[in-house]
Order: C-alpha cells, then sequence, then structure tokens
C-alpha cells in the first residue's frame, strides 16, 4: 500500500480504525521549532467527533503519543516525527460481515478485490478517515511552523448540501477570516446564518436516515512568489494528489475553478500592478498558482467531499459468497456530514505539501 507522500518532508500514516492505534511518521520535519502543545490540542479537537450533534457520536481522546522527534523541552529535534494515537472506544461487531456483503460506496470490494478477504475492515481499516487523527497531529505542527514564518493556512465549510457559505476573498482573505470562522457558534462558516441553515440541512438527512455532502475552501496567506515547479511538481498537482488521500474526496479547484470557462479570457486574466512597491494581481482567478509556482497572491481552493457513504438506511449490495443480490443495514456510529470534520485535515495535508515546497526552494526552515 501506498501510504506516504512528500519528498524532502515525507508523511506515511499506518494503523486500521479498530487497531490497536493509528499512527504517523514525519522524515525531514525541520529542527528547533518549539511547539505549542495546547494549541496541537484545540487544533486536533476541531477533529474529533462527539463534539457537534453533527458528527459522529464516537469520541476517543486523540490524544498524540510522540515516540520520537521532539526533545524534552519540547522542541523538534530532527528525528523522523513518530506519533502513536491508541484507538479505545471501538465496536467491532458493527462490522461483521463486510467480507461478504460489501457496503456501497466503501472501500470494502475493492479493497477484498486488490489485498483479499483476510484484509482488516472493521471501521473501514486502514481505508478510514481515523487515519487523518495522526496526519493531523503531525500537520498541525507543521502549521505552526509555517505560521512562525508568517504564512497562515484556514478553511470554512463553503457549502453542505445547495447551502453555500460566504466564500473567502480571492484577493483580500486574511488571518481575521480564519479566526472568525472558528468562533462561528454553529458551524464553521464566515456567515452565522448560512450555517444555521446548513445545520437544517444536516439534521433533515439524518432524520431521514441519510447523509449529505460539503465543500471545504482553504485559503493561503502570507507564501511569497516563486514556490513550487511547472508540470508535475506544480503547487496545485501536490495539493491535490495529497488531498485525495483523504477519503471522501471527490473533486479540487482553485481560484474561479470550473466557473473559469464561463469566461474570457479578457475577464479571466489576472492584470499584474505594483501596489506599496510590490508586485501583485488586481483579481486573483487562478488561485494564487501559475504554471504551477505561487505568484504571492492568496493560494485558494475547493475540495468537494461526497455525502457519507454509511447510512442507515437499507441498501442493496450483492453476498460474494453466494453470488446473489441481498439487503444491507449498515450499523456503527458515523458523520452524517464528514466534509466538517475534514477541515483540519485540509489544513494539515496543505501545511505538509506547503513545508514540502518550501524545503525543495529554501533547503531549510530556521527557527
Amino acid at each position: 500500500m501506498k501510504s506516504e507522500f512528500g519528498d524532502k518532508l515525507r508523511i506515511e500514516v499506518n494503523g486500521e480504525s479498530h487497531g490497536e492505534f493509528v499512527a504517523a511518521i514525519a522524515y525531514g520535519v525541520p529542527a528547533g521549532f518549539s511547539v505549542d502543545m495546547e494549541k496541537l490540542a484545540s487544533f486536533m479537537k476541531r477533529r474529533q467527533g462527539g463534539n457537534l450533534p453533527y458528527t459522529t457520536p464516537r469520541k476517543e481522546d486523540d490524544i498524540p503519543v510522540f515516540e520520537s522527534g521532539i526533545d524534552k523541552e519540547g522542541k523538534t529535534d530532527g528525528k523522523p516525527l513518530t506519533v502513536k494515537i491508541y484507538n479505545k472506544n471501538v465496536r467491532s461487531g458493527d462490522y461483521s460481515g463486510f467480507t461478504d456483503t460489501p457496503r456501497p460506496s466503501h472501500a470494502d470490494y475493492t479493497a477484498i478485490k486488490r489485498y483479499g478477504s483476510g484484509i482488516d475492515l472493521r471501521g473501514g481499516g486502514h481505508f478510514s478517515a481515523r487515519l487523518t487523527a495522526p496526519l493531523v497531529a503531525i500537520g498541525g505542527i507543521l502549521k505552526q511552523m509555517l505560521e512562525s514564518k508568517g504564512i497562515f493556512i484556514g478553511t470554512h465549510l463553503a457549502a453542505v448540501g445547495n447551502i453555500s457559505d460566504t466564500p473567502f476573498s480571492l484577493t483580500g482573505v486574511c488571518q481575521s477570516d480564519f479566526d472568525r470562522v472558528l468562533r462561528s457558534p454553529v458551524l464553521p462558516v464566515i456567515d452565522a446564518e448560512k450555517g444555521e441553515e446548513m445545520a437544517k440541512v444536516i439534521i433533515s438527512a439524518m432524520k431521514e436516515l441519510d447523509s449529505v455532502g460539503g465543500i471545504v475552501e482553504c485559503a493561503v496567506v502570507g507564501l511569497d512568489a516563486g514556490y513550487g515547479e511547472p508540470l508535475y511538481g506544480g503547487i496545485e498537482n501536490r495539493i491535490a494528489g495529497a488531498m485525495f488521500g483523504l477519503g471522501g474526496v471527490r473533486g479540487i479547484e482553485f481560484g474561479l475553478g470550473f466557473e473559469a470557462v464561463k469566461l474570457r479570457g479578457s475577464v479571466h486574466n489576472d492584470p499584474f500592478t505594483v501596489r506599496d512597491g510590490k508586485v501583485v494581481t488586481v483579481t486573483n482567478n487562478c488561485g494564487g498558482v501559475i504554471g504551477g509556482i505561487s505568484d504571492g497572491m492568496p493560494v485558494v481552493f475547493r475540495a468537494a467531499f461526497k455525502p457519507t457513504a454509511s447510512i442507515a438506511r437499507e441498501q442493496d449490495t450483492v453476498s460474494l459468497s453466494e453470488m446473489r443480490n441481498v439487503k444491507i443495514n449498515i450499523k456503527g456510529r458515523h458523520d452524517p456530514c464528514i466534509a466538517i470534520r475534514a477541515l483540519p485535515c485540509v489544513e494539515a495535508v496543505t501545511a505538509a505539501v506547503l513545508t514540502d515546497i518550501i524545503l525543495e526552494k529554501d533547503g531549510e526552515i530556521s527557527f
């Protein structure tokens, strides 16, 4: 299984949803950075279940155990940053039988065809979003590192179903926008009223034993021009490649994305201008990346997450042993909208990819 990404900074994840633990190892983490553990815990809490009525009731402590990479003073020491998070609140009985009756839109069937019927599918096994817990732990540290260098990453729930939040400004998004989202009372949105409408959509789906999809918008501010590479080493390529490692991602678009096809070049082009002695663009339809390389404007993209595949309604599947059509009822504890808890995951992956890209160009990040 290819369970890693990155080059100068390489991260691999391992473990299963209902195994003893899930873990991640980051190779190439810069040394000398003092980690704010309270800030990291707050960041990781955003990924936890059981904190909102719209998320899975499965609640794990998600206390990261750093086995290497952080010294006694709480600083990164340049060794592989190894983190384990132990699984405690599991109900494996809810997942019996899926090697014979695969769940619709889950990886059960494809996993069996690829790795055989002995593969662990409890809670989704190695395919579970549970593996994002240690990824968020490492990404949260990298995010702190970038912030110390004036680079900030933030997200908001851009859409749930057919309800859309106010989007980030492509040219004017800033750190205060990220803080505003974190203070939102209902859901992590810019417009609180839209958050309330989204909550109603989610609750309606829950009552109907169903689920709903969502879009996460992410922005990066403070990244100078000149980072990234053309063709296959571009910022967009690498963010997209890593982002598709998050379960449920169905698409990614940068800047105006697919809306660009509705415009002519004279409207879509981003004119350059000098402002306060710095080259900027008047618009930012490209989303801060030209030819795979940052242009100094905010990097803005959106990731679409499908509706949660595990729903309480009866569904159609097959019995692989009997080769006949059967019905299936999925038990367990699941998110009615996975996009909500995906926000810190998107930020963590973005922080990892950008750290890797910065290390490639600058050679190091010193503290």
